[in-house]
């Protein structure tokens, strides 16, 4: 039996232990993703107050577009989706830039950086 259309129905037992051990794995993965990219974040944000300090511009481009096509090609060895993992990494860079401008102009304004 599976779960019926209101989701209120009577589940096999054997289903309902596969559905929350998938669903308990999702659970750790989703909270091991969100700690990498806290992760990441430090790093980013040092690297934005590296390039504060030495007043280099808060996107990079080149590397930018490295990275997106390192990631593609990864994406597709792990079989996942390229064009998903761009959007993921262009969400991401996005977000690093804003973070480096950020940095660039409360050191510009002799503020300290409030990202720790």
């Amino acid at each position: 039996m599976t779960i019926s259309n209101t989701g209120t129905g009577d589940v096999d037992p054997a289903v309902r232990q596969e559905l929350e051990r998938l669903r308990d794995s999702i659970d750790n993965i989703d909270a091991a993703v969100v700690h990498m990219l806290a992760e990441r974040f430090k790093c980013t944000q040092q690297v934005g107050r590296l390039k504060a300090v030495h007043q280099l511009p808060p996107a990079d481009p080149a590397r930018e577009s490295r990275q997106i096509e390192r990631l593609r090609r990864l994406a597709e060895s792990a079989k996942l989706d390229p064009g998903f993992a761009e959007k993921f990494l262009t969400f991401i860079i996005a977000e690093v830039i804003r973070h480096h401008e950020s940095i660039a102009e409360d050191t510009a304004n002799g503020q300290p950086d409030a990202t720790g």
